[in-house]
């Protein structure tokens, strides 16, 4: 049974940053892409950060990107993902997901396994 537990979230001032750390278990770490999206409130599940198998390749969307960053340790089965100068648009329900399948894009379509998600709350 494939699981994906994400844990770090809170609530934080702008500005402050945060590192979310999901675990993985059940599947073969290493042979799959791992991502971050999100959910802010009233809105779409949407693309945040992603890494290829062994770390080498990174991926953000625009919003986030020189702020994010997601990382990998394979011997662990962990991916994080630190986020720095956090502003409110960052508060959403955060998800880790799993895909094995390349695909050129991040979309949450293409993703086969999910975490129940962390909420971080940005606010002043």
């Amino acid at each position: 049974q494939v699981q994906l537990i994400e844990s770090g979230g809170g609530s934080v001032q702008p500005g402050d940053s945060l590192t979310l750390s999901c675990a993985a278990s059940g599947l073969t770490f290493n042979t799959y892409r791992m991502g971050w999206f999100r959910r802010a409130p009233g809105k779409e599940r949407l693309f945040v950060a992603g890494i290829n198998t062994i770390g080498r390749s990174t991926y953000y969307d625009y919003s986030v990107k020189g702020r994010f960053i997601i990382s990998r340790d394979n011997d662990k089965g962990t991916v994080l993902l630190q986020m720095n100068r956090l502003q409110p648009e960052d508060t959403a329900v955060y998800y880790c997901a799993a895909v094995e399948r390349y695909s050129s894009t991040w979309s949450d379509n293409i993703m086969d396994y999910w975490g129940k998600g962390t909420l971080v709350t940005v606010s002043s």
